[in-house]
C-alpha cells in the first residue's frame, strides 16, 4: 500500500477523512501495467473489480496496481486528482523495474474515472507537490468495463453525485469523456453487456462513437446477455469471453 499524497491532500472534505492509496500487484517480467478502477457508483469501491482483477492481470503477465480512489461524500475534482497522481505514481514505479506501458482500467463508475483520466490527462487537477508530478499521467491505453461515460442523457444517476446536486452544463460537458474525445486520446478496448439496466449500454457506444470521429484505435464489444456489474464474469462464459479478448488486444497491441 502507497499512499498518494505525501503533502496536503487537494480537494479534501471535511466529512471524509479516508487518505487514497496504490496497492500494487507486481509480475516478474512483466513489460505492461495497468492502474485498475473498481466501481461503485462513486459511493464505494467493490473488492471484484479491484484486487481480484490485479489477480487475474498478473496471471496473463500483466502488473496492476489497484487504485482506492476517494469517493462519498468526497466530490470532483478529488477523485480525477487521485487518478491522476496514481498515473504519476504507478509510471514511476513502473520506470524502477523496467516496464514499458502503463494503461488504466475501469468498471462502471471506475470506467468513468479512467475515461476522464484519459481524456484530460494534462489537466490540472491539483497544484504539483514534489518531482512526481513532472511525469506524464497519460494512459498508454485505456480499457473501459461496463462504463458510466454520460453524465447527461444517459447518465447514471447515483454516479452523478460526483458532480454535486445541480450540476451545471459546463460539468456535465466536461464530465462527460465521449465529448471531450480529441486524436491525442489514448486506445481504448471496451466492453458491456445489451441487458445493463443499470448503466446503458449506449454509454460506451457514445465513447467508441467518438474515438472512431477522430480515428482513434479502439475495440468495442457488445454482448446480448448479462447484467450490470459482471467483473470476471466467471460464472458466465458468454460474457467471460471479454477476458480472452482483451487479452488477444493487449497482446496484439501492448504485450
Amino acid at each position: 500500500m502507497i499512499k498518494l499524497w505525501n503533502q496536503t491532500m487537494p480537494h479534501r472534505c471535511p466529512a471524509d477523512a479516508f487518505e487514497p492509496y496504490l496497492t500494487p500487484y507486481f509480475c516478474d517480467g512483466a513489460k505492461t501495467a495497468i492502474v485498475v478502477c473498481a466501481g461503485g457508483a462513486y459511493s464505494e469501491r467493490v473488492t471484484y473489480e479491484g484486487d481480484d482483477m490485479a489477480v487475474w492481470l498478473n496471471t496473463i503477465g500483466i502488473t496492476a496496481f489497484v487504485l482506492e480512489y476517494r469517493v462519498a461524500p468526497s466530490k470532483a475534482p478529488a477523485q480525477p486528482s487521485d487518478a491522476q497522481r496514481a498515473m504519476r505514481l504507478a509510471r514511476k514505479l513502473c520506470m524502477e523495474r523496467g516496464i514499458e506501458r502503463l494503461g488504466i482500467m475501469g468498471f462502471s463508475a471506475g470506467g468513468h474515472l479512467a475515461a476522464t483520466l484519459s481524456v484530460h490527462y494534462d489537466e490540472a487537477f491539483y497544484p504539483p507537490q514534489d518531482e512526481l508530478d513532472n511525469l506524464s499521467a497519460c494512459p498508454d491505453f485505456t480499457v473501459l468495463c461496463y462504463s458510466v461515460i454520460d453524465m447527461g442523457e444517459y447518465r447514471h444517476d447515483w454516479s452523478r453525485f460526483l458532480l454535486g446536486d445541480v450540476p451545471d452544463e459546463a460539468q456535465i460537458e466536461f464530465y462527460s469523456p465521449q465529448r471531450c474525445v480529441t486524436e491525442n486520446t489514448p486506445p481504448a478496448f471496451l466492453w458491456h453487456t445489451a441487458q445493463d439496466a443499470s448503466v446503458p449500454a449506449i454509454n460506451s457506444m457514445l465513447y467508441a462513437a467518438a474515438l472512431q470521429k477522430c480515428d482513434v484505435p479502439y475495440e468495442l464489444h457488445i454482448f446480448p446477455f448479462g447484467q450490470h456489474g459482471k467483473a470476471l464474469a466467471l460464472d458466465d462464459a458468454s460474457v467471460g469471453q471479454w477476458r480472452q479478448l482483451l487479452r488477444q488486444w493487449l497482446v496484439s497491441k501492448f504485450l
